[in-house]
């Protein structure tokens, strides 16, 4: 009895072990702001961990502008191939998801707004030179014009298309993208269309009407409520969404994530860039310092490592590198500001042009240009002005220092003897003769002999008067 009661309890064991873990609730993500690499990694990473800690489901709580293309299409395609369904909710009263969010919340399984919230305005105009044209609402009003839900006339969208080449190829192509996005979900692809086409917008309602979304919740536990029973297609196939009853786990970004938050904006940026190319030079023109040249070079990696996830104008960023080189010019070549001047405006018109793009959060301020142009062409014209007061002092030092100076014959000579200069013995050479302890001047120096003259009537004829 004992040996089948054991066998029983191993057996049970073996079971419980063999059956999958629990799986845990709701992982909360939230995403406030720009949509930039800082975020399409904390995004990406959440999903992971909500794969591996076998989740129910994925709630992505957004309220953004808009951001980077690149950033963009990292966070879709992790949702593309998520295991866990992810609901995208728009979040809290008052948010939106323009531009990059419409994009993110098409892909999404569940698509979700709270009231008073909006989404659209997803033309890519992070793509699109400072001023460029923008795309053309129909000449013509129909009937879609006076209502949101409503969708345009292929026509109609044809005649809205920009007519820049280069714009009209990026959003033929962020048109096919986000078609195709609904074309998989089953939401309203015309208009998806227009929204890249033609910039419009809807309110949580009107989106709900179009089909657009397919829920408008008050808060994260009615948006569960709402979403069970629910089926959504999978990558692995299709699911229905059990979410009553589960614990919500809000996922806070770590320390990776604030840190590539912190490098990727574009001042902190802008910033390091300068504290490296300042700290290499003066490395460079003082060697052996060691702490600048660490220092520069490891801003200098850092900014480089932000700028190239960023929309950058190379013209922009070479203009800044030349500006700083001049102003460092100044400090050697003896241009009376010429130098320095054009330093400053070559700086300050590359920090303006720096970032090419009209994306909201992507772009450095004057409240920040203008206090470091102003510091660098103070500190410049103190360069300079401490070069101009120290080309009109005396040379003392090196072999241009004995030039002028004064000295003592230490004995009776006809053309050349010895005196004492800067408690110092020297071979000179007089054009006339000198009597022992006749004050000289040095008037001119070959290799170790100085050239000297008389600075007194103690001359040898004198002396035998």
């Amino acid at each position: 009895m004992t040996v089948t009661l054991r066998l029983i309890i191993s057996v049970c064991l073996l079971l419980l072990c063999a059956l999958p873990a629990r799986a845990e609730g709701v992982h909360v993500l939230s995403v406030k702001g720009a949509i930039s690499p800082a975020s399409a990694d904390y995004l990406v990473r959440g999903i992971n961990k909500a794969t591996e800690a076998q989740a129910r489901l994925v709630v992505i709580e957004m309220d953004t502008p808009g951001g980077l293309d690149t950033s963009m299409r990292d966070i879709i395609k992790a949702i593309l191939a998520s295991p866990v369904p992810v609901a995208t909710y728009v979040s809290p009263k008052g948010a939106r998801a323009a531009s990059a969010g419409t994009y993110i919340l098409y892909a999404s399984h569940i698509a979700a707004m709270a009231p008073a919230t909006n989404l659209g305005a997803a033309t890519p105009v992070e793509l699109a030179p400072s001023g460029s044209t923008p795309p053309e609402k129909p000449a013509t009003p129909s009937k879609s014009d006076d209502n949101p839900a409503s969708t345009s006339s292929p026509q109609n969208v044809a005649q809205g298309a920009p007519q820049d080449a280069k714009m009209k190829k990026a959003v033929h192509d962020a048109a096919a993208y986000i078609r195709s996005l609904a074309e998989l979900r089953g939401r309203n692809a015309d208009w998806a269309e227009r929204a890249v086409r033609e910039a419009v917008s809807l309110t949580a309602e009107a989106a709900l009407q179009a089909k657009v979304v397919d829920i408008v919740a008050e808060n994260v536990d009615d948006l569960l409520k709402q979403i069970h029973g629910r089926k959504v297609k999978l990558s692995s196939g299709e699911v229905t969404l059990d979410t009553a009853n589960l614990t919500v786990t809000r996922i806070e970004p770590d320390w990776r994530s604030r840190l590539l938050a912190v490098i990727g904006d574009p001042s902190i940026a802008y910033i390091l860039m300068l504290l490296g190319i300042y700290g290499l030079l003066y490395e460079f023109s003082n060697p052996g310092m060691g702490f600048p040249g660490v220092m520069g070079g490891i801003c200098l990696l850092l900014a480089l490592f932000a700028l190239q996830l960023m929309p950058i104008s190379y013209t922009g960023l070479a203009l800044i590198i030349l500006g700083v080189a001049l102003m460092v010019s100044e400090a050697f070549i003896p241009s009376f500001g010429v130098l320095g001047l054009g330093g400053i405006v070559a700086f300050i018109i590359g920090s303006i042009m720096l970032i090419d793009t009209d994306l909201p959060g992507y772009g450095i301020s004057w409240a920040l240009i203008a206090p470091i142009a102003v510091t660098t062409a103070l500190f410049t014209l103190m360069v300079v002005s401490m070069a101009l007061r120290a080309r009109k002092r005396p040379v003392i030092t090196g072999a241009e220092e004995l030039l002028n100076a004064e000295g003592v014959v230490l004995d009776d000579i006809k053309t050349e003897g010895w005196a004492r200069v800067h408690s110092e013995l020297w071979r000179v050479r007089s054009r006339v003769p000198l009597a022992r302890g006749a004050k000289v001047r040095v008037t001119a120096r070959h290799g170790l002999i100085l050239e000297v003259e008389a600075i007194n009537n103690l001359t040898k004829e004198n002396d035998h008067v």
